[in-house]
């Protein structure tokens, strides 16, 4: 038996059944342990065990069926709503290799760009732009399309292959941006034909198209995008708390 012994108790036994997961001892698709087991493995009662277990069903890594059991799922790519994040932290964090393929990254100027993003970055005739396309994967699969159009006075010098990685690093660490905060709106789509061939799946499946204004000191827009995710390899994930600043929500950098 492994008791716990430092408060406070819900967290650890919380970490402390993921840790089963990460180390192999149960596989994706094996049945997980029961509230009663996990009860007498840590020393807890079964309310914490079913409220630890609950909440890695509601995380995504549990699938619970009724008069079965619980059971290990795929490990899915967590947007969380609250934090600005990049994607490579996120697929790392989810135990899988991120990688991206540009599609197209080139300088241009608002002239280019629609009425809705010119709106969005404040931007009007020559005003210099990079549009960029990138493809995210984990390992290896499709599940990310990301258009993006970036203000290019605040990263001037971006180069392709600072896309190949994250590029909220490079803002950060190369440009020295100060990203404040990001303004988005989330709605369900059904894959195109196009944007099926691309994400590599089938046409017509559950997709989440993100539209997106990010910031810099708090009222410089810095880009602006429209992404498409897969359905079945995100989930999206935000807490609300009571009044208004417990209900913010931002989104995640990729």
């Amino acid at each position: 038996m492994t008791k716990l012994v430092r408060e406070p108790i819900y967290q650890q036994l919380n970490k402390a059944l993921r840790d089963l997961m990460n180390r192999g001892e149960f596989a994706v698709g094996s049945k997980f342990l029961s509230e009663r087991e996990v009860a007498t493995r840590f020393d807890v009662s079964r309310t914490t065990a079913n409220k630890a277990l609950a909440s890695l069903v509601a995380a995504g890594l549990l699938d619970f069926r009724k008069g079965v059991g619980t059971f290990v799922t795929e490990p899915v790519l967590n947007y969380d709503m609250r934090s600005l994040v990049s994607f490579t932290d996120k697929a790392r964090a989810a135990g899988k290799m991120p990688s991206t393929r540009v599609l197209e990254f080139r300088q241009g100027t608002a002239d280019e760009a629609d009425s809705e993003t010119c709106h969005a970055l404040d931007v009007a005739g020559d005003d210099a732009l990079f549009f960029i396309d990138r493809l995210r994967l984990a390992d290896d699969e499709p599940v990310i399309f990301e258009q993006r159009v970036v203000v290019e006075r605040f990263c001037p010098g971006l180069t392709q292959k600072d896309l190949t990685e994250s590029l909220y690093s490079a803002w950060v660490e190369q440009f020295g941006l100060e990203i404040s905060d990001a303004q988005q709106t989330i709605r369900a789509v059904n894959l195109s034909a196009k944007m099926a061939s691309i994400l590599n799946a089938e046409v017509g499946v559950a997709a989440l198209e993100l539209t997106c204004t990010g910031f810099v000191d708090g009222h410089n827009a810095l880009w602006h995008e429209r992404t498409c995710y897969r359905g079945d390899a995100y989930q999206f994930h935000s807490v609300l708390g009571g009044g208004q600043a417990g209900s913010q929500t931002h989104g995640v950098l990729s």
